[in-house]
């Protein structure tokens, strides 16, 4: 079926679709076009149990090596070794299934935003249907309330009002008509057309459905869905790449050991054991736990600034963000229109408060003015709440508008003032209303009050200027002149221009007029010779934290990028007052995109920081564009028309409050309070994340490089190996393992965000890492190496107590080279010994049982080592402390070198 239904006139789209404007279609032709279009359902999204979400923690080549390296162990007898590494895969995939355990339901929970039962005619008669039943050539019923069933061409419309928040992205209500429309009407502009998944806010109305299930535009939108990858993230890929270097590391160990030795006259046997077990103990066998944990950490802390993650890999991944794509309504304003400014006859007020919270004042420059000793001021924010069918309510505890958010934000300007609307029911008794339609473009409400009928009266400031003769000053009822007429117009634009809906409010007296209580009237006679009391400007406003962390990501050189299905105008002002929108940036609409290829958008998207009028489609291509450019992309939302893109993007973001269900299961992160300040805090966390990754992955590599560089030195020397398999288990698990873990809880940087992101290119094990580890491992070997010496040759110690020297040497070395891993630029008494009070503890526990295995006569059998004296313990950590010297050394220069360069 066609989606340019909305370009034909009612008798074409009757015509086309072939039923009766007052019948509806027949019985029988209903059910054989539903057997011709299938059911009004929408396809459910494919379900993934948790075995398959267990198995899949399995994908990483890491993992793999750790298991061939546990099954090469126990081949080798190595029990414990193998049972070890076992227990490691098996914690980190546990605390990785924990994390992800979500089903894929995205697609599946568009079916859910469906109405159950909808209303239709058949035969002449109504009907009450099972919304799956629904076929084109319906005529559909809708009224205040309802969920719509399907896409339909509107025929008859009395003061409708649709909510198209969930598909296009609008905060206000939308008020839909009859007429033909022209061909390249964007779809939310399309108002004469209602759509599935959307709802009845006011008025009546009915259609003719042209499309069901999957054709609808809520169709599309699942099928773009479908479409959408979002692929592995950077961090998966860069564990992949360590994964294939440690795989390769392992068989060029065991090539050249195997290759010395045979030179030598090892015997292959003997040799092939060796060589073997040296490739096992150089896997840093704590890397996957360590990486697993830091981000299940960084999870927790991000609970806590209000963003909940799904995927654990996307944590880091929005750390690396160059460009945050955001959804305006909701996001980056409040989601929830609101009065800003009132203009009497003569001061412009300014009100506090965001969204429908009632706390709140009103500013005339900087002097607070009170309504109740201002009579002009009061009456105006009186009337709004008088010509209002509007209420005020508490849903979760959050304060909520039932009916049309132009007069919930009204309600919520009076009550600022203490006026109720229970309290103006009960001193104006309703008597009659006017309807609002986009015709009249104004709505009336009369009222009895002091025992006489009075009128209340808002719409578009032009029309009601028109009907008005006096105007409300603060000295009382006076002609409405010509000047003040013109002063009104031009104070209207200048609102407009600010991206302000304005309304004017008016009333009179209606002495002389007799109207029964609850009576509906078209009688536009009384709204003649009203007292114009003002105008009112409303707007959906910009969070009150949104501007300081939209300059937050612009410290941080990351582009924030507003998408909106909103008018253009108000796109731009919006932009400019939070500094998205900057010299030389554009704004483009949906209409222009669609004249763009993929290539063009791809050359344009740098340069554009706000999007208007988009649909679901544009803003899949959007991130797609961006994604092309090699840029790491963040997509949020909260509507069913960002699930596409927000799935499609590197790290997709929804709002928990206002975000559909749909949203939420398409997306890797939902931030709780649907704050841009709390995204922006989660790339903080992100960073943070990736910084103690790194540091922790380039502690760990140097440990193991220490670790291998003593036994080649040792086989090259052609002395006995200094280290036994169970130390170099002891080091990778228990010593280096912890103190890697405390590493991985390291306290955020407070200048993360004054540098720029990551590439998404940028490795994670680069030549700068791999030089450090290569310093780092001569550093720890050379001093093993001194000691087994000195134990051996100068001493003339027994083997036993030389490794046994070497062992502690290393262990300490690797210990104390954790407070000195914390960073790669600043000192140990520039970042603080206690910053982070986890790793000082594992080191001082760690110190501890190091010493103990001295002594307790279980563990000198199990480690094969003596007891040791204070003296030796000592000389012990004065040798550990070298390289650690060394290194914090190398600090100074380099930022010395740095600082005068």
């Amino acid at each position: 079926m066609m989606n340019t239904w909305h370009k034909l006139s009612v008798t074409e789209a009757v015509s086309q679709l072939a039923t009766d404007i007052q019948q509806g279609l027949a019985v029988e032709e209903a059910k054989n076009r539903l057997a011709r279009y299938g059911q009004n359902k929408l396809h459910k999204g494919k379900r993934f149990s948790a075995l398959v979400i267990f198995i899949s923690q399995f994908k990483s080549l890491v993992i793999w090596v750790l298991i061939g390296a546990a099954v090469v162990s126990v081949a080798l007898g190595e029990v414990i070794d193998g049972i070890a590494i076992i227990a490691i895969v098996i914690l980190n995939a546990v605390i990785g299934f924990l994390q992800e355990y979500r089903a894929e339901k995205a697609a599946a929970a568009l079916a859910r935003l469906t109405a159950p039962h909808c209303r239709v005619i058949r035969d002449g008669h109504s009907l009450v249907i099972i919304t799956s039943e629904v076929v084109p050539g319906d005529l559909l019923l809708l009224e205040a309330g309802d969920l719509i069933a399907a896409d339909a061409r509107l025929i008859q419309a009395s003061v409708l009002r649709v909510n198209e928040a969930p598909l296009t992205g609008e905060s206000q209500a939308v008020a839909k008509f009859t007429d033909r429309l022209v061909s390249e009407t964007p779809l939310a502009e399309r108002n004469n057309m209602v759509f599935l998944g959307t709802s009845v806010t006011g008025g009546g109305a009915r259609g003719v459905v042209v499309n069901t299930g999957m054709e609808t535009e809520l169709g599309r939108i699942a099928k773009l869905l479908e479409s959408a990858k979002s692929g592995e993230t950077p961090l998966q890929r860069q564990l992949e790449r360590v994964g294939r270097l440690l795989l390769m590391a392992c068989f060029g160990i065991v090539g050249l050991i195997f290759g010395l030795g045979l030179w030598r006259g090892i015997a292959p046997f003997e040799l092939f054991l060796s060589s073997v077990s040296l490739a096992v103990a150089a896997i840093p066998e704590g890397l996957p736990a360590v990486v697993t944990i830091a981000l299940a950490l960084g999870v927790q802390r991000m609970v806590q600034r209000h963003a909940l993650v799904r995927r654990l890999a996307s944590v880091e991944t929005l750390g690396r963000a160059q460009v945050i794509c955001t959804d305006k309504t909701g996001t980056l304003t409040m989601g929830e229109m609101t009065a800003r400014k009132l203009i009497t006859s003569k001061s412009l007020y300014r009100i506090t408060g965001e969204g429908y919270a009632t706390e709140g004042a009103f500013f005339s420059g900087n002097v607070e003015s009170l309504p109740s000793g201002n009579p002009e001021l009061f009456a105006l924010l009186r009337a709004s709440a008088a010509c209002n069918d509007a209420e005020l309510t508490l849903i979760d505890g959050r304060p909520a508008v039932i009916g049309d958010p132009t007069e919930g934000a009204l309600l919520v300007a009076a009550e600022k003032a203490t006026i109720t609307r229970s309290a103006v029911e009960t001193e104006m008794p309703r008597l009659a209303v006017i309807p609002f339609d986009s015709d009249r473009k104004r709505m009336s409400v009369i009222r009895r009050q002091e025992n006489h009928p009075w009128v209340f009266v808002k719409g578009a400031p032009e029309v009601i200027l028109s009907r008005c003769t006096l105007i409300r000053t603060d000295q009382g009822i006076k002609e409405l002149t010509e000047n003040d007429r013109t002063r009104f117009l031009q104070a209207n634009t200048l609102l407009a221009n600010d991206a302000l809906r304005v309304l004017a409010v008016a009333e009179r007296s209606l002495d002389g007029f007799s109207f029964e209580e609850g009576v509906v009237i078209n009688d536009t006679e009384i709204e003649q010779q009203l007292i114009l009391l003002g105008l009112v400007g409303l707007q959906d406003p910009p969070r009150g934290e949104a501007r300081e962390a939209v300059a937050k990501c612009k410290r941080a050189g990351i582009k924030t990028v507003m998408i909106t299905g909103d008018h253009p105008d108000t796109a731009r002002a919006i932009g400019h007052e939070l500094g998205i929108l900057n010299k030389g940036d554009e704004v483009l609409i949906g209409a222009e995109i669609d004249r763009l290829d993929d290539g063009a958008l791809k050359e344009r998207v740098s340069h554009v920081s706000v999007y208007a009028r988009v649909t679901a489609e544009h803003k899949l291509r959007i991130v797609r564009a961006w994604k092309a450019t090699g840029a790491v992309v963040a997509m949020t939302g909260d509507g069913v028309n960002d699930a596409p893109a927000i799935k499609e993007a590197s790290i997709g973001i929804a709002m928990g409050i206002t975000g559909t269900e749909v949203t939420k299961e398409a997306a890797d992160m939902i931030v709780a309070d649907d704050n841009f300040a709390s995204i922006v805090a989660a790339v903080e966390e992100g960073r943070g994340i990736y910084d103690n990754i790194a540091k922790t992955l380039a502690y760990l590599l140097g440990s193991s490089t220490g670790e291998l560089l003593v036994m080649l030195g040792a086989v090259l020397l052609g002395w006995p190996l200094p280290l036994l398999p169970l130390h170099l288990l002891w080091i990778n698990l228990v010593t280096d393992g912890f103190a890697a873990l405390a590493l991985s809880t390291d306290p955020i940087d407070p200048g993360v965000l004054n540098r720029p992101p990551r590439h998404a290119q940028s490795q994670l094990l680069n030549r700068h890492l791999f030089y450090l580890t290569l310093f780092t491992g001569l550093l720890a070997a050379s001093v093993t190496l001194g000691v087994f010496a000195y134990e051996l040759h100068v001493v003339g110690n027994s083997i036993d107590q030389a490794r046994d020297a070497a062992f502690t040497a290393l262990v300490i070395t690797g210990l104390l080279r954790a407070f000195g891993a914390r960073s790669d630029q600043r000192t140990i008494w520039q970042i603080g010994l206690f910053s982070n009070l986890r790793l000082f503890l594992i080191v001082a526990v760690s110190f501890s049982l190091q010493l103990a295995i001295h002594h307790v006569s279980m563990l000198q059998t199990l480690f094969q080592i003596k007891s040791v004296s204070l003296h030796q313990c000592v000389v012990w950590i004065g040798v550990g402390f070298i390289p650690l010297a060394i290194l914090e050394l190398r600090k100074i220069l380099l930022n010395r070198a740095t600082k005068f360069a």
